[in-house]
């Protein structure tokens, strides 16, 4: 059964940085992409940025490129989301998925994640 589980979520100034992860179980990083993908209170769900690790292939929303960087540890089977720069409309609960289908374009339509962790909040006051 695969499983995910996301930490490092908080409350932190605009400006400031945070560093997700997520900690997988039951695959393989080197089979699967991982997805941050991020929903704000009245919002749809959006994605954030994904990264086939079998591949190297990674995309990022235009809203975070250049402020978020995301990066895996196979040995350790977690995903990293380093968030810098962050604003108040970064606000919401980001969560990590996996999808098991190798792709080469179009890694990042949360529509093709099948396991979802329960999410961790991210909070950026202004």
């Amino acid at each position: 059964e695969v499983q995910l589980v996301e930490s490092g979520g908080g409350l932190v100034q605009a400006g400031g940085s945070l560093r997700l992860s997520c900690a997988a179980s039951g695959l393989s990083l080197d089979a699967y992409a991982i997805g941050w993908f991020r929903q704000a209170p009245g919002k749809e769900r959006e994605e954030v940025s994904c990264i086939s690790s079998s591949d190297g292939n990674t995309y990022y929303a235009d809203s975070v490129k250049g402020r978020f960087t995301i990066s895996s540890d196979n040995a350790k089977n977690t995903v990293y989301l380093q968030m810098n720069s962050l604003k108040p409309e970064d606000t919401a609960v980001y969560y990590c998925a996996a999808d098991p289908v190798f792709r080469m374009y179009g890694i990042c339509i949360a529509t093709q994640y099948m396991s979802w962790g329960q999410g961790t909040q991210v909070t950026v006051s202004s």
